[in-house]
């Protein structure tokens, strides 16, 4: 029986690797972005693959946009197996000096979107007994970011969340997972124009990708790409606050 997946911020990135992967499994593939025309290449390029695609631009940043996602859905009478949270963005700069806009869009694409998404989504798995959630967050989720400090409260918000989500669904057929990269090789550091230190190792869409696709299908809670990120975070969680906050900083280039 086909199953369907809903990708948010598809059009580029880990989003667009992990539909490949849906699409290799045999999924109905609904590709959601506000970039149109890129969001229509990576649909056409899978259907050249054979994929089953349905496209829907949506603009995370704008109220009411999950209802718009999920009306088309009920519409084209599309039920919804695996949910993937991967829409995303940060800004970088000093909290009293970036625009307001940029900030409060932030927050309703990385937190009220994700949200309200999933609250729109996950009625209907519980009454089927089955269905995989997939909330893309960041190892920025266990620190706090000084000079990104939207984001990295952001992705503290998605992973908190997600365990407390998935600790509520056990036993209802539905699991949660949340995956947590580090630094990878995608347009992140462009949008919210920041140049990564070049000693910075980043891992390929692709590897965030396919350990995101293997620890969800397995059931994995918490799925940290790459060794190193997974040594930095238990770093992390041993380290006091005031270290971790230097070490933010400097990371931060300030």
């Amino acid at each position: 029986m086909e199953k369907t997946v809903l990708i948010t911020g598809a059009s580029s990135g880990i989003g667009c690797e992990l539909a490949k992967l849906f699409a290799k499994d045999g999924y109905h593939l609904v590709l959601v972005s506000r970039k149109s025309n890129q969001l229509d290449a990576v649909a056409g390029e899978l259907r050249q693959n054979k994929a089953k695609v349905t496209v829907i631009p949506a603009d995370l940043s704008l109220q009411g946009a999950a209802e718009h996602i999920t009306e088309q859905l009920e519409r084209e009478h599309i039920t919804v197996d695996v949910l993937v949270n991967n829409a995303g963005f940060g800004a970088y700069g000093a909290f009293a000096e970036l625009g307001s806009k940029t900030q409060l869009d932030e927050i309703q694409v990385n937190v009220v979107a994700l949200t309200h998404l999933t609250r729109l989504v996950v009625p209907s798995m519980i009454e089927r007994g089955s269905g995989r959630i997939l909330n893309v967050a960041s190892i920025a989720a266990f620190l706090p970011g000084p000079f990104s400090s939207i984001y990295y409260a952001s992705k503290a918000f998605v992973l908190s969340f997600s365990e407390a989500l998935a600790s509520e669904l056990q036993g209802t057929g539905v699991t949660v997972s949340v995956l947590c990269p580090g630094p990878t090789d995608t347009n992140f550091f462009r949008r919210a124009q920041m140049v990564p230190d070049g000693r910075l190792k980043m891992m390929s869409a692709d590897e965030v990708a396919r350990t995101g696709y293997r620890g969800l299908m397995k059931g994995q809670t918490v799925i940290i790409p790459g060794f190193l990120n997974s040594l930095g975070v238990a770093l992390m969680r041993l380290l006091p606050k005031k270290l971790l906050l230097l070490i933010a900083r400097k990371v931060q280039g300030k």
